[in-house]
């Protein structure tokens, strides 16, 4: 299974923020939009991803001052990505390696979505699933 096909299923939509928002504004949109982490993206395309870990680990060592703070002193600017053409179990591997939990999805240097580890073990899941169904079906009717 690849990557287009995950995307298929759970949509291609990637919530995004600018470097330059206040990490307030970031759990603000966090909140809205029921997520873990957000690509934050420049003129140049993918510029790092940030999430709640990323802000829990800083507050530590900035306070309540790192509410205002932009996005980009806490984000992680090394992104692990992945294309569309990308397997699941390739992209399971990556994350495992990397210990990342979201991986922004691109294409031709365009954001095409966000898979989080959640998305993968929900497909591994239905693959299993579906497995055990044929071999009940092969077993049942001999």
């Amino acid at each position: 299974m690849r990557i287009a096909d995950v995307l298929r299923t759970k949509g291609a939509a990637v919530a995004t923020i600018t470097p330059e928002t206040s990490v307030s504004g970031l759990l603000t949109e966090l909140a809205v939009n029921n997520i873990g982490a957000m690509v934050v993206v420049s003129a140049d395309g993918v510029a790092g991803i940030v999430s709640e870990r990323d802000v829990v680990r800083k507050l530590h060592e900035h306070g309540v001052e790192l509410l205002r703070l932009p996005v980009s002193a806490i984000m992680t600017t090394m992104v692990a990505t992945c294309s569309p053409t990308d397997t699941v179990d390739h992209l399971t591997a990556v994350m495992t390696t990397k210990r990342v939990r979201h991986v922004p999805v691109v294409e031709n240097d365009r954001l095409v979505g966000i898979v989080s580890i959640g998305d993968i073990v929900k497909q591994r899941m239905e693959e299993l699933e579906t497995e055990q169904r044929a071999l009940q079906d092969y077993i049942t009717r001999g």
